[in-house]
């Protein structure tokens, strides 16, 4: 027999990332399914996802860790706000601890995805960076459950800039940072205004002679503790699981309580939120022109300044906001439309990310490509027109995590579905019309650019993504699945045609 007619290797599930939603994922699907057979594929080299792949200075998260981290494991380092590293180390820590890390597959990406109707599995193709360029291979799997995200990781936002050429210094992009970079006694400008611009002003300021934020537009920053002390005091009282726990719904109800408060009392928000920045910068015209945007908090995800880090650098004269529109580059650094030149030895592009669906794979069904734009997503969670497949889409007003543990909880409660009612595959079907909506309903640039792309929510339950945890929390694993799952194979028919 030649090598050609050896069957792929077959899997129960597939999950696709190895970063923290993908490590979390294979947790929820070994502990409550041990009997399946499972595989994590890994484009890169390493877990961790976002946490490997950017490096540049200062990166951290800009969600606490207690509810960004798993509820299944506590976190225990001093900082609720963490650098990238710590975070890094606590996913690997994760899927060393519970034998994950012998799942993974690194090096394989998965670039094609084909529902076979006949056989009832997908069927995945999979390259594999070789001595002499890509190498294919295939396997199947009877359910696919993609956590790789949906930024483009290849290809950031990177709007062109005349001049560019002209420049006689240094130009990065955040996504890329060259670890060989020396920033010690250099003039910064740092494009952007997001939460990788107010990560990287703060960092880049310790070493750097000087640090400029040029913004288009002002952005919400809040100043937040680095350190949770509540929370400080809590672990030191009680056993690490229920500390965990009591600390992580302490803050799962604030955020959702300032969130609410933000979006019903947009005015007083505002006032807050300028009022608090005020009180560190002490200068009403600063925080009027640089820090008051024209749109309402939470229009827009808000930036974290740990332990106002930010506030601190400008009041100590190492960083500066300038809101200006660019005219070009120029060999000395950027010229502003105001006619103002902003002197640059490193100009930092923080343009932002791109959105790309499901980590670029793009899913068909008997070799016909579903346009994912004409399909509505069913629980945050799976999609018509694609029979066992599941994507994991965190929240865009609290951290990613809360809803991709719900996700791949949901996506076990599918699992045995199928084996309660002898059901090879299901997909989610409406049962009467939908009011179409936005995947992602948040005003920001990264969003509106690409999310015409994506699948659609719909206005209402099960096809509304809430952005509540405490309602997905309440009902998610608590939907009657059969009244929106069809049946697609039962076992026996397949066993039959397969």
């Amino acid at each position: 027999m030649t090598d050609s007619a050896v069957a792929p290797e077959h899997l129960d599930v597939v999950i696709v990332g190895a970063g923290l939603s993908g490590i979390g994922a294979a947790y929820r699907l070994q502990t409550e399914h041990p009997h399946r057979s499972y595989a994590v594929l890994e484009a890169r080299a390493d877990l961790g996802g976002t946490w490997d792949l950017f490096r540049y200075p200062g990166i951290r998260s800009d969600s606490d860790m207690f509810t960004l981290g798993y509820p299944f494991k506590p976190w225990r380092a001093a900082r609720s706000i963490a650098d990238g590293a710590s975070i890094l180390d606590y996913i690997r820590e994760t899927a060393e601890e519970n034998g994950i890390d012998s799942h993974i597959r690194y090096g394989s990406r998965v670039i094609g995805a084909d529902w076979s109707s006949a056989h009832a599995h997908w069927q995945l193709t999979i390259a594999h960076e070789g001595p002499d360029g890509p190498e294919l291979s295939t396997l199947t799997c009877g359910f696919l459950y993609t956590c790789a995200g949906y930024y483009d990781y290849q290809q950031p936002h990177a709007p062109e800039f005349a001049g560019r050429e002209e420049f006689a210094g240094t130009v990065v992009h955040p996504q890329f940072w060259p670890a060989e970079l020396d920033v010690r006694g250099k003039r910064i400008v740092v494009i952007g205004s997001g939460a990788t611009a107010v990560t990287l002003v703060p960092s880049l300021a310790a070493e750097a002679e000087h640090v400029t934020m040029l913004q288009r537009t002002p952005t919400w920053i809040s100043a937040v503790p680095g350190r949770d002390k509540q929370a400080d005091k809590i672990r030191e009282l009680l056993p690490a699981d229920l500390a965990h726990r009591l600390i992580r719904t302490k803050n799962i109800l604030f955020n959702i309580g300032f969130y609410q408060y933000c979006r019903r009392r947009p005015a007083a928000a505002r006032k807050l939120l300028t009022g608090l920045t005020t009180r560190i910068l002490k200068d009403d015209k600063l925080v009027a022109e640089h820090f008051t945007p024209d749109y309402d908090p939470w229009d827009q995800r808000l930036c974290a300044a740990p332990d106002a880090d930010f506030f601190k650098a400008m009041k100590k004269g190492k960083a500066a906001v300038v809101t200006d529109r660019i005219a070009s580059f120029v060999p000395e650094g950027i010229r502003l439309e105001s006619g103002q030149t902003l002197p640059a030895d490193i100009i930092v592009t923080a343009t932002g990310l791109r959105l790309l669906a499901f980590g670029g794979i793009v899913p068909s069904v008997d070799d016909k490509p579903v346009e994912l734009a004409e399909q509505f997503v069913w629980q945050g969670a799976m999609l018509t027109g694609l029979p066992n497949f599941a994507i994991c889409v965190g929240y865009t007003n609290a951290s990613w995590t809360l809803r991709a543990d719900l996700t791949s909880r949901l996506v076990c409660k599918v699992l045995a579905h199928l084996d309660r009612t002898g059901v090879a595959a299901v997909v989610p079907q409406p049962r009467a019309d939908l009011a179409e909506r936005p995947l992602l309903d948040l005003n920001a640039g990264y969003v509106l650019r690409s999310i015409a792309a994506f699948p659609r929510q719909g206005d209402k339950h099960p096809w509304r993504v809430r952005q509540n945890y405490l309602l997905d929390a309440l009902f998610t694993l608590r939907t009657d699945l059969g009244k929106t799952l069809r049946p697609v194979h039962r076992v026996r028919e397949f066993t039959r045609n397969g």
